[in-house]
């Protein structure tokens, strides 16, 4: 989590400082920087820092205040259109192309009002709620959850004002054109923000659409912020180089290559070196708060940003506060709350979920029992044993994808596996025990298919933490415990994380971040995710 401070620094061209650029070199962003053949000149000296002699990738890229505006724009228009299209759809479709009025009470002055007319209020009603809830923000754009939060939240608001306005003025609005306009406008709006993320995320791939970041610590911390932010090029931060408190320029921070652009007191000649419009400091230890301060003065003058990057991690942004207490930005982390509203409403989506889809799946439910009776011997059901919510016993449903005596043969691939180095988790790229039709099944995720019958009858739910074996449970340590606050699921971040390539330890991690910041919205996100992970098999879902 990264609190980002909107301050500003010198421009990236001053006096003395124009650079010689080597050849432009397209590189997906957040790839580490490679430094270039061709010599490079030295910025002008600093008078408040040490000079900075090594120059890398000067290559000009779109920089955080050179995209943002004109992205916000397209998503307005595309916003507009969608809910043009949605609006004016529904009421063709529920009321007819005629001249259908919303009924004022007769005992007010009001006349009636044209539905045509009616529904261009609500897309500029709901217009106006998208851009009141920071739903184009560039802090929530391109990567996470908040971003389709924000919209689903923002529309339930102004359906809420509508429905409420109705009732205060008295005037009659056909339910049904409410009730198919509203989901039908938030699965669009979602849809779209997506198809539009896919764009900035290719985009973001070849180094454009991204904030170039100058990173500011310890040498291990900033190792570590690198990685994280390496594995995610979606999220729009491309690492230029560094400053650590023993900086020696020309090194570069452990085992990457991210070039070392001096010490701590080198930030202004650093950021005009590698041309960064942003600045993270990813550990204080070495910085006291009057230093940070003076970093800000120092980049007060241009558009740029100033991000701290605290210890805390996998924490959802609504369960932040940042509030200031005798001149300290002190960080408060609300407590994981599970209210009886929230399973309810998980209840309730599960429920229709499951049960629409066992009705659209039945043909490929009847295509594969006939298959699997049809390739082997056995039943066409595999009942598992796994711990759910609160750490109570259930059956699992799958469709058989082994040989029949596939536990019996168990013990021995154990053994096998134990060398690498996973003692919890049983992992096999090619499990001898599979049949070719379960081969087939599992590369697609239909095995799994029966598992909507554990979410009908209440023990699992579309979107949770992975069901473990009571044989796993007995090695877990006592945190990941916190698993059982929540039902297991059918997938969950686990699965469009990286599925099976997952390391325990990014397991446990993805699962408990799930558990303890849920949200509706984000299980919606991680559907949408699960289907292109289960049709691109050993990709990961962006």
């Amino acid at each position: 989590m990264k609190i980002d401070l909107d301050v500003q620094i010198p421009g990236e061209h001053e006096a003395g400082t124009e650079l010689h650029t080597p050849e432009r070199v397209m590189r997906p962003a957040g790839l580490l920087p490679v430094r270039p053949r061709a010599s490079v000149a030295p910025p002008a000296a600093d008078p408040e820092s040490a000079p900075v002699v090594a120059q890398f990738d000067r290559t000009p890229r779109s920089g955080f205040h050179g995209w943002t505006a004109g992205y916000a724009r397209r998503l307005l228009f595309s916003d507009l259109l969608v809910l043009v299209l949605v609006v004016y759809g529904t009421q063709v479709l529920w009321l007819g192309v005629g001249a259908a009025k919303v009924a004022m009470a007769a005992d007010t002055r009001l006349t009636d009002v044209s539905y045509w007319m009616f529904s261009a209020l609500l897309v500029v009603l709901w217009m106006v709620g998208l851009s009141m809830a920071d739903t184009r923000s560039p802090r929530v754009v391109g990567t996470g959850s908040m971003e389709y939060v924000r919209v689903a939240n923002s529309s339930f608001v102004v359906f809420s004002v509508v429905i409420i306005a109705s009732f205060l003025l008295q005037f009659d609005v056909a339910r049904g054109y409410l009730l198919v306009a509203l989901p039908t406008g938030i699965l669009l709006l979602m849809a779209e923000r997506s198809l539009w993320r896919h764009w900035l995320l290719r985009r973001r791939r070849t180094g454009d659409y991204s904030s170039r970041v100058l990173l500011i610590g310890s040498e291990q911390s900033v190792e570590r912020i690198a990685h994280e932010l390496t594995r995610t090029p979606g999220a729009g931060y491309h690492v230029v180089g560094a400053c650590i408190p023993t900086g020696q320029v020309g090194a570069t921070i452990g085992a990457t290559e991210i070039p070392v652009m001096g010490n701590v007191n080198d930030i202004s000649a650093a950021m005009r070196a590698v041309g960064a419009d942003t600045v993270v400091v990813t550990s204080t230890d070495e910085l006291p708060p009057f230093k940070v301060k003076q970093i800000s003065w120092q980049l007060e003058a241009g558009r740029q940003h100033l991000v701290l990057a605290p210890s805390i991690v996998d924490i959802a942004g609504p369960r932040l506060h940042t509030r200031p207490v005798a001149g300290l930005p002190l960080i408060h982390v609300e407590t994981p709350r599970f209210s009886k509203g929230q399973l309810f409403l998980k209840r309730i989506t599960d429920l229709s979920a499951s049960l629409l889809g066992v009705i659209v799946l039945s043909p490929v439910f009847l295509f594969l029992i006939i298959t699997i009776r049809l390739s082997s011997d056995g039943p066409i059901f595999f009942r598992q044993k796994r711990i759910g919510l609160k750490g109570r016993e259930f059956t699992m449903l799958k469709f058989r994808t082994m040989v029949p005596d596939a536990e019996a043969l168990l013990p021995g691939l154990l053994a096998a596996q134990r060398d690498a180095g996973n003692e919890i988790l049983f992992k096999m790229t090619n499990d001898p025990r599979v049949t070719p039709i379960g081969r087939i099944m599992r590369k697609f995720s239909l095995d799994e298919l029966p598992q909507l019958f554990n979410v009908i009858g209440g023990s699992m739910s579309l979107v949770g933490p992975r069901p473990p074996l009571a044989s796993e449970v007995e090695k877990y340590a006592d945190h990941v415990h916190r698993r059982f606050l929540a039902k297991p699921g059918i997938t969950g971040a686990w699965q469009v994380g990286g599925r099976s390539t997952l390391s325990w330890e990014d397991s446990v991690r993805l699962d408990l971040s799930y558990v303890e910041n849920w949200s509706l919205a984000g299980d919606i996100l991680i559907l949408l995710k699960t289907g292109k992970a289960v049709l691109r098999p050993g990709m990961t879902a962006a």
